[in-house]
Formats: structure tokens, sequence, C-alpha cells
């Protein structure tokens, strides 16, 4: 224990030390999403945190959701294993903002702008997120309904896809294998030729993990295709399938077997995007897409013996399809004014199939299917009132066919005091809508149920310095929820009401600072309290990283420690906390041409049997090791 508290006084020094920022935004501005401009990405009522491909990739991990863990303040994913999340009860895999749970539905994940979650149950699936085929990550730490809708109450992760802006054509081939029989392979090529490009990609990995009968295999692939009419016009396509294999071997005390997994997640779009920018003109840019992610899961419940297996298999197929439409117009100087429309059309469905046969079974309360709609319309006015004043605002009037219509609104005042200093308050609402499950299956099931709402007050504070070398910022927040969905009894009986609140403060730091052309030094620290303790959340949670490039920028080198206090693995009159402290490292070698040999390991220093789900115990120190070429 004195070791811990050690670790954690060391992490904040040198936090305080090295000064710290908001998020890794440079100065300069850039496009964040696929929903905002480059301009409005510093006005955003949320705190922002982007991640670049250059840090999702130096360690060479296949999934980006580790690499989200160690460098955004806020947010923490819970494993299981060396690989793998899985979709339910000790699948872990539910991404956490601040408390606020993708698992829940509270948070929402995107591909390229456009949401990505299962039409029953609302949430996203973590092991569908690889990093080769990934730009950079935008995260938006706090309430974007405003913008995004139900399920982004907590925040949004945006995923953009890879994209390259000069002619090329070049393809790249990593393997890896290590520990548990762990082996991961991808490859991706990309084309851009004149008006066209495009982006085509393969994965598949596997592991045994470090349990019996926890098994993972995993294999997909994407296509992206992109031209460009004019200099006014251009147009993408893209599509992704993921499939994926899991066990699930329980909790140490209560071991299951033949608890397997089949999933299938796939997604697609199609996207037209216009530019004018005239300048001293009303300028205007705008893009319309069409969208559509769909599942289909296969899970067999297992047993808690051999001897007496079960004797059907859970099935649910979902979709979520729908449109998105804004246009952006600059009226005058300093305005941006954004017009948007939204729709989706949400379908799920789940029952129950014999083993034996594969006949479907009787309907009974955890069977069903349904059919919902959403539409949308909103605004957002920015305007740069003076040099020192800028002020953002949002409304949106969301309509669902069940929940009825929800008024959302955010916004935001930056104030610059200085050249390299920024002030932002803002204040935003967010939502989310029941899922199918909450709604209508299962025996708590209810038909009646509302939306959930959350207001959330935040004070920022970013500066730069050293040219930009250097950057630092802290920000504060509280948010207050009501309306939230929990099981309770009523007359006896097991009902989903509307009757939970959260309540949560806290601070985040990040820190960034690149030494010289060889050395930069990167960390962020989160503190959250809740009035109302949320499983697997953490109440602290920080990390420092050190990253060493040189030899011609052919050797690269990172290593990172992770310090987790206070994570929540039981709540309730038995509550459970855990504390933990991880080192990680990663280096890779460019021995001839676009040949590199990399070595990644975690868990090298640190605790041995923590938990981030209580009864799954995570692995001791783990290897991997392989080749990436380019060519």
């Amino acid at each position: 224990m004195r070791a811990k508290g050690l670790m954690a006084l060391l992490m904040l020094s040198i936090s305080i030390s090295a000064h710290e920022v908001q998020d890794t935004v440079q100065m300069t501005e850039v496009v964040i999403d696929q929903r905002h401009s480059a301009a409005e990405m510093r006005n955003l009522p949320q705190s922002v945190s982007n991640v670049w491909r250059e840090q999702l990739t130096e360690a060479y991990r296949p999934s980006v959701m580790p690499t989200l863990t160690e460098l955004v303040p806020g947010l923490f994913i819970p494993g299981r294993g060396m690989m793998g999340y899985g979709v339910n009860s000790g699948g872990a895999g539910g991404i956490l903002m601040r408390g606020l749970s993708s698992g829940s539905a509270q948070l929402l994940v995107c591909i390229d702008g456009e949401p990505q979650y299962s039409g029953i149950y609302g949430h996203s699936v973590a092991d569908f997120y690889q990093t080769h085929a990934v730009e950079r990550v935008a995260v938006l730490r706090g309430p974007a309904s405003a913008r995004y809708g139900s399920n982004a109450m907590g925040g949004v992760l945006d995923l953009t896809t890879r994209q390259v802006g000069r002619d090329l054509v070049a393809t790249n081939v990593t393997l890896g294998a290590g520990s548990y029989a762990t082996v991961q392979a991808e490859a991706t090529n990309q084309v851009h030729k004149g008006a066209f490009s495009s982006l085509v990609t393969a994965q598949y990995n596997r592991s045994d993990n470090h349990r019996p009968n926890m098994g993972f295999q995993q294999a997909g692939g994407m296509a992206k295709l992109g031209y460009r009419f004019s200099r006014h016009w251009n147009a993408s396509a893209l599509a992704d399938i993921n499939h994926f294999y899991t066990e699930l071997p329980g909790t140490t005390a209560k071991p299951m077997f033949d608890n397997e997994q089949w999933i299938l997640r796939g997604s697609a779009n199609m996207s037209l995007r216009n530019m004018y920018l005239r300048p001293d003109r009303i300028s205007t840019q705008g893009a319309l897409s069409i969208y559509t992610n769909f599942g289909r899961h296969k899970i067999d419940d297992g047993t808690a013996s051999p001897a007496t297996p079960s004797t059907s298999y859970f099935r649910s197929s979902d979709n979520v399809a729908g449109f998105s439409a804004s246009q952006r117009v600059d009226f005058f100087k300093g305005n941006r004014t954004t017009f948007g429309l939204d729709y989706q059309h949400i379908y799920g469905r789940a029952y129950y199939t014999d083993k034996v046969t594969g006949n479907e079974l009787p309907p009974s309360l955890a069977s069903g299917k349904s059919h919902r709609n959403e539409v949308a319309g909103y605004v957002d006015f920015y305007q740069k009132a003076t040099s020192w004043l800028t002020l953002d605002a949002t409304l949106r009037v969301d309509y669902h066919s069940v929940a009825g219509t929800e008024l959302v609104s955010q916004g935001a005042l930056l104030f610059r005091p200085m050249k390299d200093g920024e002030l932002k308050a803002a204040v935003s609402k967010g939502f989310r809508n029941p899922t199918m499950r909450e709604l209508y299956l299962y025996k708590p099931a209810n038909g009646d149920l509302g939306p959930e709402r959350l207001m959330n007050y935040e004070l920022s504070w970013k500066h730069w310095l050293l040219g930009g070398a250097l950057s630092y910022g802290v920000n504060v927040f509280y948010m207050k929820g009501t309306d939230i969905i929990q099981t309770v009894t009523v007359n006896g009986a097991m009902l989903n009401s509307n009757v939970g609140e959260v309540e949560n403060c806290g601070a985040e730091l990040v820190a960034d600072y690149r030494v010289n052309d060889n050395w930069s030094v990167t960390t962020n620290h989160s503190y959250l309290h809740m009035e109302n303790p949320i499983l697997t959340a953490p109440t602290y949670k920080g990390y420092v990283g050190f990253g060493y490039s040189g030899f011609d920028d052919r050797f690269h080198c990172r290593a990172g420690l992770q310090y987790v206090a206070g994570l929540y693995t039981q709540v309730g009159a038995q509550e459970q906390k855990e504390n933990y402290c991880l080192f990680s490292a990663s280096v890779s070698h460019r021995v001839w041409k676009g040949l590199t040999l990399w070595l990644r390991g975690e868990t090298l220093i640190g605790e041995r049997d923590y938990e981030t789900i209580l009864g799954y115990p995570m692995p001791h120190a783990t290897l991997m090791a392989g080749l990436s070429w380019d060519f």
C-alpha cells in the first residue's frame, strides 16, 4: 500500500511540474470529427482529446481501447484478459467516461461521425474498433447530445478512418505473436490517384488468454472508396465487417462452462460533401450521409457444470439505419451557423433456438421484436465577438417514437486573455432514450419509460508555451443526472423505472512536452467523486509516458506507467474497490527499408492478480513480438 501511495504522489508531482494540458490538440485548427468544422473545434462546450495515428500505432496494439485508456483522462475501459472483451457480464469493454458507460448506452461511439451501437441494447461493441483502419480518435469528454442526440449524454468517441492527401500506392502487413498463444495479423492497402482514393484492410486476431475456457478469435475487414468530383464536391463510401468468437470462463469463485459467443457486427455508409469557401463573401460547407450498422449475435449462456449443458442458444439481430445532413453557412465576419437534420430507424429482434433442432422456441418474456424511429433538427450558432471573446450555442429538438420530444441545448463562452491562453465556461445537456431491452425484453421491461437527462457544468483553462512545445491546462466539472433507468421492486415484481440519479464532479489534467527532436513526455490525470458509486468507475486514474525516437527516426521506444485507485468492482452493501499500478513498454527498429521489428510488453512491473471486474483477475506480464512491412 505504501508503494502504491508513493507511486500516486510521484505521478501527481510529475503532472504539476510538467504543467498539464486539457487535450492533445495543437494550436493550429484541424477537423476533429465529421460533424464539426475546423474552426468550431476549440469552441465546443465539451473538453476534447485527440489521439492520433502515431500514438495509436507506436505500441502495435490491434485494438484502440488500451491506448485510449492510457491517454484520455476520465476515460476507462475495463478488461478481462490479454485479448477480447465480449459483450455481456464479465465481457468487459464497457467504455466509461466520468462514470457514465457505453454499456448503459450513455456514451456514443461513431465511425466517421456516424453512430455505432446495438439496436437492442444500445451499447457499442469494443472488439469492433481496430487500430489499423483508424487515423484519429476524437474524444468529446462531456454531454454531446445537442449534436449527436441520444446515447451521447456522457460523451462521444469518434473514430476517423485513414486518409491520404497525396498520390501513392502503399501497403502494410503487420504480424505478431506472444504470450498465451496470442496472434495478431493485419494488412492495409491505400491508393490515392488523382481524384480517386481507396482504403482496404483485413485483420485476424486470436488468443487462448490466461485462464481455461477463455479463447478468443476475431476476423474482419474494411473497404473505403472516395472520389473528388471537383474542388467543391466529393463523395465516399465505406463498408466494414467484423466477426468474433469468445469464451467467458465465469468468475474464479463460480466458473462457467460452454459460455460462448459468436458475434457479427458490420456497418456501411455513403456521404456527399460540399465546400464553397469564399473570402469576404458568404461561405458554406456541408455533408449528407446515409448509414447503417447491424449485428447478428448467437450466445450460449453456459452452465455451472459440464454435466448439465444448456439446451438453447440466445439469438438476436439488430439494425440502426438513418441519415444525417448538415450545412454550415458563414453569414458575416466571425460567424458560423450550422443547420442539421438527423433521422434513425432502430430495429431489433431477440429469441431462443433449440440447440439440437435449431427451431425457434415459443415466445417468452425474453423474446420479441420492435421498431423505433427518431428524428431531430438542430442549429449551432458560433460568433467571434471580439479578438478575446467567442461564443457558441446549439439547440436541438429531438423526437422519439416512444419517449416523445426532447429539447436539448449547449453553450460555451471562450475568453482569450493572452495570445496563447484560453479560458472556457460551458454548460451542456445530455439525454438518453430507453433501449429496446429496457422497454420490451425480460421481466423488468417497462414500455412507459422516459429518457434519462443530465446537465454538465464545466470550466477549463488551456495554455501553450515554448512555441507550442509545452502545453498545459485543467478542467473542472459538475454533472447532475435525473430519471436514470434502474431496476426496482414494484408491488413485489422487478420493473425498470426512471428513478435513479447521478451526481458526479471532478477534475482532469493533461500535459504534453516535446523536449527536443528525440524526447517527449505526456501525462494525464483525472479525479472523479461519485455521490452514488458506479461499477467499474475509478476514483483516480493517472498516466505518465516517455517517448524516444532516434537513429534517423529508425528506432522508437515508448514506456508508460499507469496508476488506478478507488476502482469500484462491487457497489452496494458489499462495496469493493481496487488499486493497482501497471508499467508497459514497446520498442521498434526499422532494420531494412520498410521492414520494422517490434516488441511490446504489458504489466511488466506492477500488480499481480489485479481485477477491473470482480472475479476476473488480469494476466501477469505478457510479451508480444513481430514485424511490420511497408511497401
